[in-house]
């Protein structure tokens, strides 16, 4: 029988900060426009978590499905359903559980909303919430898992970055419009940034699996130039907000010294391969979280 440590183990914690952070930029972008709502603010904290947790859930069940993690070659922590902490059957319970609390947080988020939008944006909101569901769920799962096509590192991108971040400053302002796009690109680029050093630390036991994500099809060399663009891509994505909107004071730029983590990082990326990456990833992730609440400081200061 699976115990509360095994399953906080298989939610996999580390992974929550850029969840997290998705919705802390974009009620950070909301609150400038002069617009921002609590319940809002909860329930878009509610959902990112659930889909990061589903997600992860899924990851889990796919790859021990497709032996992934039976291989030997794995350079990250064991899996729980490798080790056998928790059973298939228990994680198909836990992904329709956690699937279930996303419909049911998107739908509620929907319908707090439903009277300040056009309809045209209900039907939107429903779609995109079902996609980020979808996409949370087949990265790893099923005959077509787009994990293993190389497609993963685009959707991480999109429904973790775009997608939650002008998603959420939407709910909060009932309007579209360009102000959210540069930082929702740049938080998207520190997901796909996240996925990429997982997929460097693991590419000898993907390619040994038959996994064929885009670290492998660029090999090693090439998915850390990769790596150095879109670390540089996200400075300027975020650079770019301050130069259309906020030039000056000074101080709004202050959030930029966030990025001496990323660089930093990215250096040691550059000079390390296999296992060494994992600690990495929580370091990205927890510098991506750390540029969310920095960057929404200093534009409403």
């Amino acid at each position: 029988m699976s115990t509360v440590k095994n399953w906080i183990s298989a939610f996999r914690l580390r992974t929550l900060f850029l969840a997290v952070a998705t919705v802390v930029l974009g009620s950070g972008l909301a609150l400038h426009e002069g617009n921002f709502s609590m319940t809002t603010l909860l329930l878009t904290l509610l959902l990112a978590v659930a889909i990061q947790i589903l997600a992860n859930l899924a990851n889990d069940l796919g790859d021990f499905q497709k032996g992934t993690d039976t291989t030997g070659r794995r350079q990250g922590p064991a899996r729980t359903l490798q080790s056998g902490k928790i059973s298939a059957r228990e994680m198909k319970g836990a992904i329709a559980i956690f699937s279930t609390i996303c419909i049911i947080t998107g739908l509620a988020l929907v319908m707090d909303v439903i009277d300040y939008i056009p309809r045209s944006y209900v039907f939107m909101l429903i779609g995109l919430g079902g996609a980020s569901i979808l996409a949370a769920l087949f990265y790893t799962l099923g005959r077509h898992a787009y994990g293993y096509k190389g497609w993963g590192d685009l959707l991480a991108f999109i429904f973790f970055g775009p997608v939650p971040v002008i998603g959420t400053c939407f709910l909060h302002t009932h309007v579209l419009d360009f102000h959210p796009v540069m930082p929702a690109i740049g938080m998207g680029l520190i997901s796909a940034m996240i996925l990429n050093i997982n997929n460097m630390r693991d590419i000898e036991n993907d390619k040994a699996s038959g996994k064929v994500t885009f670290a492998v099809k660029l090999g090693i060399k090439k998915a850390k130039i990769y790596h150095m663009a879109m670390t540089l891509a996200t400075f300027l994505c975020f650079l770019s907000y301050n130069n259309l909107y906020e030039p000056v004071p000074w101080y709004r730029y202050l959030y930029l010294l966030v990025f001496l983590f990323l660089f930093r990082i990215l250096d040691d990326v550059r000079r390390k391969d296999g296992h060494a990456l994992d600690p990495y990833l929580k370091l990205t992730s927890l510098s991506g979280f750390l540029l969310a609440i920095a960057f929404s400081i200093c534009i409403n200061i």
